[in-house]
């Protein structure tokens, strides 16, 4: 039966790359570790590694060990520390990824509030277009994410938390110098510059029947903000977001927003973790401060979406 030594010594040779640095790094007899990694192909009943002149390659099984070992013993260091940490301050490590647009509207004060009123957690934030960071919270590289639109999945806990309307941002020349409503079947015509989030473009609205028309008729796709803020001033197109993505843009006056209509769309952001992963104290309190600031960001007005009771 597999034990913690044995996943801790493989995974180190497998980081490592070879029994040397790995012995060096864990501090122990090259021998011993050898031993233990005989001892654990023996068991599986299957090679982990070739043996190299210059190191250890992993084999497929070997591959496929890691992935395991990996979330298995980031679980344990993690309970380790959660119950250490019951009736004390808390602490630990905390990964949180956030979209662009949730960046923008609360990422420098989120920050703020954890490093002031919890000094020993030790938050990793990470931005992405929205998708982007659905695959990292699957392989367990964040705990929690603020995604659009997931895709339907069990091994999601998927919550809804507020809902954005959606509007037509470009230039005067693009779309008209007006703030006036234009129709979907009117923003079809223009020029439109589709953002690609992540794996895909789904966090661009919960319509997905929409969403295909407008992907047909996008004249160009991209996956970087900047890029796009770029062509919007330069005059090549028009994009579908929100007033908070494009905020700077709109408040130096180079571009303007247009609201959608004939339908409305909206797109709806879900705090999304993983069912099969316990919540930790530490991970329930940075939570609940996420979920503060995002109210406290619509309820000022400084987030233009209307929140969602769960």
């Amino acid at each position: 039966m597999l034990n913690s030594r044995q996943l801790r010594y493989f995974a180190a040779i497998f980081e490592q790359g070879s029994l040397t640095k790995a012995a060096s790094y864990l501090r122990v007899a090259g021998s011993a570790l050898s031993h233990h990694l005989s001892q654990l192909e023996a068991e599986l009943g299957t090679t982990l590694f070739e043996r190299k002149p210059r190191g250890m390659q992993a084999t497929a099984a070997g591959l496929r060990l890691y992935d395991h070992a990996r979330l298995i013993l980031r679980a344990m260091d993690s309970a380790e520390t959660d119950l250490r940490a019951a009736g004390e301050n808390i602490s630990g490590t905390v990964a949180v990824g956030m979209s662009f647009s949730a960046v923008k509207a609360i990422g420098v004060e989120f920050v703020r509030r954890v490093m002031t009123d919890f000094p020993d957690v030790q938050l990793v934030l990470s931005e992405s277009l929205s998708g982007a960071a659905l695959p990292h919270l699957m392989a367990s590289d964040i705990d929690m994410a603020l995604v659009y639109n997931p895709p339907e999945d069990s091994s999601l806990r998927a919550v809804p938390v507020l809902e954005e309307r959606m509007v037509c941002v470009g230039s005067p020349q693009i779309i008209g110098d007006t703030e006036a409503p234009i129709t979907f079947e009117k923003l079809l015509e223009l020029p439109i510059i589709l953002l690609r989030q992540g794996v895909s473009a789904r966090a661009i609205m919960d319509d997905v029947t929409l969403l295909k028309k407008i992907e047909a008729r996008a004249r160009l796709q991209m996956n970087s903000v900047q890029a796009i803020a770029g062509a919007l001033e330069a005059q090549l197109g028009c994009v579908i977001g929100t007033r908070l993505f494009m905020q700077d843009q709109l408040a130096a006056g180079v571009v303007n927003a247009r609201p959608i209509i004939e339908p409305e769309l909206s797109r709806t952001l879900y705090l999304c973790h993983l069912s099969s992963r316990p919540p930790t104290f530490a991970t329930e309190t940075i939570r609940d401060v996420l979920l503060e600031l995002v109210r406290q960001s619509v309820n000022n007005g400084h987030w233009d979406a209307r929140l969602i009771a769960s």
